[in-house]
């Protein structure tokens, strides 16, 4: 009875030695979305600019898309002779200046769309925070244009936002968009929603075919290969998406946390 008492202990133990190891081998990271910026009234052009150009170039993935011009239409350079998006932005919709045309198109894109591209880029109020969203405006203003967002322009969509949030007693869309993206999601999709999966990738009726589809992925690879698909995306690219290599972001180590990432791996495995 001893000896039975003593390989179950040793078999609990061995057991629990196995998950603390799996666990500590996954990145201990916690998640990391775009910082967030707090600007006054005061805020100078240069400083919105300069953020802009911080978030533009990192967290906020933009090159992803507006680095190649078969995804999305360039930003920092010419585009259809018309010159970078400073220059160009204000002749794009009749009745918009440069200034309300760059922040409608990064709130509602999809009724803003640049022949012949897709609507693959989703309303960044979902992931970013009214300063973060200005700093890009200002930003993409300053490349071959003029700079006019000013401190008043972050106040009054940030009172917009406030009173859209009481009206609906502090939740509904008004708060989503006010407060950025959930940096503790534990459902897989919503996981994969706040960090644009489905701007490359589809499952079911969600995002769009650019990189492997998710339908399925499950019967087509195992859990080890999906985790270091995504902490290491650009290791091993799947036969037919060459064109495509190098455009999912890597730090995807540090933008999610152990187990968020888990959750995602484990969700795409048992998609059969």
């Amino acid at each position: 009875m001893l000896l039975q008492n003593l390989k179950i202990v040793l078999v609990v133990l061995g057991t629990l030695g196995l998950y603390t190891w799996v666990a500590n081998a996954i990145p201990q990271v916690e998640s990391e979305v775009p910082a967030q910026l707090s600007f006054g009234a005061d805020v100078t052009p240069e400083e919105l600019v300069s953020a802009g150009g911080q978030l533009f170039a990192g967290a906020g993935a933009c090159v992803t898309c507006h680095g190649l011009e078969d995804r999305a239409p360039a930003l920092l350079s010419d585009y259809g002779g018309a010159g970078p998006i400073g220059q160009r932005c204000a002749d794009r919709v009749e009745g918009m200046d440069c200034k309300e045309y760059l922040y409608a198109s990064l709130a509602d894109p999809y009724s803003y769309l640049v022949e012949p591209f897709g609507p693959i880029m989703p309303d960044q109020r979902i992931n970013l925070s009214e300063d973060q969203l200005w700093s890009l405006v200002a930003y993409l203003q300053d490349q071959g244009g003029e700079v006019t967002v000013t401190g008043a322009d972050l106040q009054s969509t940030q009172a917009s936002s406030a009173g859209g949030a009481a009206s609906q007693g502090g939740g509904g869309a008004a708060t989503a968009a006010a407060s950025g993206p959930s940096s503790d999601a534990t459902e897989a999709t919503a996981v994969m929603q706040a960090n644009l999966c489905f701007g490359c990738h589809k499952l079911g009726d969600q995002g769009v075919v650019l990189g492997p589809p998710f339908d399925g992925i499950g019967s087509r690879r195992d859990a080890a290969y999906l985790r270091n698909s995504i902490l290491n995306p650009n290791a091993e690219v799947p036969e037919g998406y060459q064109e495509v290599a190098g455009l999912m972001p890597p730090n995807f180590g540090q933008m999610l946390t152990a187990g968020q990432l888990e959750t995602i791996v484990q969700f795409l495995a048992s998609q059969r």
